[in-house]
């Protein structure tokens, strides 16, 4: 949504606007000490949002207001401040505000900003738009799937889920109960006779016309109504079909219905403690212990508990008080994903939370009964394990840090760990890897793949030099930040590699290992030759910094497998056809149903590749040179 500027303080020479910026006339002239008083008189009195920055520009603090002077004016009124934003404001040397037309344009304005410039006392959740859901797709024979993403509008989603093994436990359940088809639509549009999902009765091969599309219809609409949480509605029907089938002497389709009955009630029996009337929920729990705050949400959908999931603040906890640290989760999260109608908390925030959910008939409140007690009761266990955990992994992390730090002699624990590994198969679709280990953790988000090509295929070592120079040529002319240590997966051979590259480029400095593998290749057994030592460096089985080096190869060389896997796949999967100049995929289609597949093709003449509609004579002799 657009935000109207605020006419009384808006100035026409003023610059245009930008994020940390001035946005207006209550931008404070830098250079000059911050008069909150004479501030305060100028601020107007519409919704919007504030920004508080400090003498180098930096956004410190972004709040949204129902009324920005009252809300602003609180900071410099109250002689009682929380320490955080006690020291927050003897930073501050500018307040920037923006108004807007309503508080529910300010929420929006205010959570993209938080996002965008991250300011250092705003409270800030994980960003995780990657929750998945159930899709029935928008195909004559709708297609059960596994969905992330995007959504396409012909399709229907269902969820969110708080994890893909939820969302594959229901599928599989969905498909045997209404044995609807997950295969895509390309291998869908090319089946000639029934694939494995018929013959183990997890589908009912429409694909082959073994189910007319009214009848597959239906068995959509129950798995809807299942989805929906009427599972009432749903067994009530089947049930009903099962008694029609029976008394027109029906039996076997009358057994495959009582089939269908006992597997749904036999999940909602294992799902009954979650019974809440079949309604969607989401139970909030938050904790504040061991210099930790976290947030676990639990989901109820249709009535079945889900899972839960926990989050953390990106910064510490410092201070923030679990009410604020509940608002912000609650906002960050539901403006980007729906609500459900109803979010049980542990705290009252219904007021707070009157902007998010404006509009929408969502019911924000304290357990209502024993049931919801004990879901939160659940929910905030759950979040004081996740809390441990992670504190324990923390020690463990630093443990192994520092286990590595002195079998290297360093000065200091590797901040950054950067592991390569090459994959390729017989020299075919070679792909390198690069993954990312910060603080002791994997930092999916830096991992990149290069596919490498120009090379002699199988010449790892060529491979090697290639993705290096790739990935630290950006390093040497400063576009990219350097490692505190390379990890190589491979033996003397490929470190030396690794080490002529890097002082070609400048970057001898940068500390190097390369992993060999042990005898027989098994784990444990590994040598590492580091940069700098004359002999190998031999750890022992269980030692803490040696797991470490072991977990980033293995994550570096999972990495670079699937990466080949898929170059591979797409080169194998992709027809000679495709070459042709002119054979589109509906002429592909008909080349290969009207010859039985690609083998027919190449067999036919050019007088049999005329015989097909759409296939002229020159076209024909096009394919016909292609294919020999």
């Amino acid at each position: 949504m657009s935000s109207a500027p605020s006419e009384p303080n808006s100035t026409p020479s003023a610059p245009e606007p930008a994020l940390g910026r001035p946005a207006d006339a209550n931008a404070i002239e830098r250079g000059r000490s911050f008069d909150a008083k004479e501030f305060l008189a100028t601020l107007t009195e519409a919704p919007g949002v504030y920004r508080m920055l400090d003498a180098a520009d930096m956004v410190l603090y972004v709040g949204k207001a129902k009324n920005l002077k009252k809300r602003v004016s609180t900071y410099f009124q109250k002689t009682q401040q929380s320490p955080r934003i006690a020291l927050m404001l003897q930073q501050v040397a500018r307040v920037d505000t923006t108004a807007t037309r309503s508080e529910a344009e300010a929420l929006i304005l205010e959570n993209t900003l938080i996002k965008k410039l991250t300011p250092k006392y705003n409270i800030l959740f994980r960003d995780d738009k990657s929750y998945p859901y159930i899709m029935l797709s928008g195909d004559t024979f709708p297609q059960l799937a596994f969905h992330r993403g995007s959504f396409d509008k012909k399709a229907q989603y269902f969820g969110p889920f708080p994890n893909g093994y939820a969302v594959r436990e229901s599928i599989q359940m969905l498909q045997k109960t209404f044995l609807l088809r997950t295969c895509e639509n390309a291998v869908f549009a090319h089946r000639s006779r029934p694939c494995l999902m018929h013959q183990i009765k997890r589908c009912k091969a429409p694909c082959v016309g073994f189910i007319s599309a009214e009848d597959y219809a239906a068995d959509v609409r129950m798995a809807e109504l299942f989805l929906r949480g009427r599972h009432g509605e749903v067994i009530e029907k089947l049930t009903a079909r099962m008694q029609d089938a029976a008394e027109d002497m029906h039996f076997e389709e009358a057994a495959a219905l009582r089939d269908q009955v006992r597997a749904l009630q036999a999940v909602l029996h294992r799902q009954y403690v979650s019974s809440t009337g079949e309604e969607d929920v989401d139970i909030l729990a938050i904790v504040a212990t061991l210099g930790e705050l976290c947030v676990n949400l639990a989901m109820v959908r249709g009535g079945l508990h889900l899972g839960d999931r926990a989050f953390f603040p990106r910064s510490g906890a410092g201070d923030i008080g679990t009410t604020e640290a509940l608002v912000a989760f609650i906002t960050q999260h539901y403006l980007e994903h729906p609500p459900p109608v109803r979010l049980i908390v542990a705290l009252d925030v219904a007021e707070e939370c009157t902007a998010v959910f404006a509009g929408k008939k969502v019911r924000v409140g304290l357990p209502r009964n024993e049931m919801e007690r004990a879901w939160l009761g659940m929910a905030e266990q759950n979040a004081q394990l996740a809390v441990a955990a992670r504190s324990q992994s923390r020690i463990r992390t630093g443990s192994r840090l520092d286990s590595l730090r002195e079998a290297l002699e360093l000065a200091e624990p590797p901040a950054r760990i950067e592991c390569f590994d090459i994959s390729h198969t017989m020299g075919e679709g070679t792909v390198a890897s690069c993954v990312v280990c910060v603080d002791g953790a994997m930092k999916k988000g830096d991992y990149r793949r290069f596919n490498i090509a120009g090379i002699q295929p199988g010449d790892d070592y060529a491979a090697m030099r290639q993705v290096l120079e790739r990935r630290y040529g950006k390093v040497a002319s400063g576009e990219a930040v350097a490692p505190d240590l390379i990890l190589i997966d491979g033996g003397k051979g490929q470190h030396r590699i690794a080490r002529d590259v890097l002082t070609e480029l400048g970057l001898d400095y940068l500390l190097s290992i390369g992993i060999a593998k042990g005898e027989e290749r098994k784990p444990g057994l590994e040598t590492l030759f580091v940069h700098g030592r004359d002999e190998p460096l031999q750890l022992t089985p269980d030692h803490p910094g040696f797991h470490l080096i072991q977990e980033v190869r293995d994550e570096a060389h999972r990495f670079a497998i699937a990466g080949h896997r898929a170059r591979r796949a797409k080169v194998r999967g992709r027809s000679t056809l495709e070459d042709v100049a002119g054979v589109g995929p509906a002429r592909r289609r008909s080349l290969l149903a009207h010859f039985g597949g690609l083998d027919g093709v190449k067999a036919a003449t050019v007088d049999d590749l005329c015989r097909v509609e759409g296939i002229s004579r020159k076209l024909a002799e096009d394919i016909f040179k292609e294919l020999h």
